[in-house]
């Protein structure tokens, strides 16, 4: 199967797509452009947010008008009617990094990974955030933590190390929000490009972006195996999401960071978002 283009754009780093159950409407960011985008399920409309930061994850919200964001700096609360944003909770401000990759888990705990703006070893962590809890830190000395999902029963976190080539897969206390390392679930050989964003479907299988690999692959976290490929007619795909109303389109980002001149009049659709139903 080869993925259709959905959206022609050249974000430098299309990431973070969010289905956005309340509004009906795909979001996703383009961290290095410091804005991100709405797609109207209905009206098939797309409108641009631009709270001017790097911003790398969009958070539902119980008021449809409402959306976090997690941006360098911290997670903010930001206003879609009139683009007014708030600090929620400072992370790292005192580092030369950024947030990355993140998500709700099942008790609807905030999770974002930070990196180094220079992609630096070990400059990296993953933290939770909870109105009860605060923020804390889950994980240190990453350099690209990305993906996360959570197994269907709520017992296993997985999470992506892109520059280990790994998924990860750590038992998961949900009333706690606690995590324990379990075992490496997925190596992705360097032939495959690096694992990215990723999410989980109905049968708890993960689709994963490869960056550098030209697609959206299929793999089951229990026995490591892959199981399929989604084609993308571009070298760095960085992230997916399931969405629409009946949960059965694939929402597919890319990107050109990194990319020559050369490349991209190769792949002239790079940074564009892209669907597979």
């Amino acid at each position: 199967m080869t993925a259709s283009l959905f959206y022609k754009n050249d974000s430098e780093l299309a990431e973070g797509p969010m289905w956005h159950k309340g509004r009906r409407s795909f979001f996703w960011v383009d961290i290095l452009g410091e804005l991100f985008y709405e797609y109207g399920w209905n009206d098939k409309k797309v409108t641009v947010y631009r709270p001017q930061r790097l911003v790398s994850v969009v958070y539902e919200t119980a008021d449809i008008n409402k959306v976090i964001l997690a941006a360098q700096g911290g997670l903010f609360l930001f206003n879609l009617s009139n683009g007014e944003s708030e600090l929620l909770q400072a992370i790292e401000r005192d580092k030369q990094t950024r947030t990355n990759d993140g998500g709700y888990d099942p008790a609807g705990r905030i999770w974002i990974g930070t990196m180094g703006l220079t992609h630096g070893k070990n400059e990296g962590a993953l933290y939770c955030y909870s109105k009860k809890a605060g923020l804390v830190k889950k994980l240190d000395s990453l350099t690209i933590p990305n993906g996360i999902a959570w197994s269907k029963d709520g017992k296993t976190m997985y999470h992506v190390e892109t520059t280990e080539y790994v998924v990860n897969a750590y038992d998961f206390d949900n009333a706690t929000g606690n995590i324990k390392f379990r075992k490496v679930a997925i190596h992705v050989p360097g032939e495959l490009g690096f694992p990215d964003g990723m999410c989980m479907d109905e049968e708890g299988m993960l689709w994963i972006a490869h960056w550098g690999g030209f697609g959206v692959c299929r793999w089951n976290p229990l026995t490591g195996e892959l199981l399929g490929k989604i084609d993308v007619p571009v070298p760095h795909v960085s992230s997916c999401t399931f969405g629409g109303d009946d949960m059965k389109t694939l929402l597919i980002t890319t990107a050109r960071e990194n990319l020559s001149r050369d490349d991209i009049r190769r792949y002239p659709e790079s940074g564009s978002i892209f669907i597979a139903g």
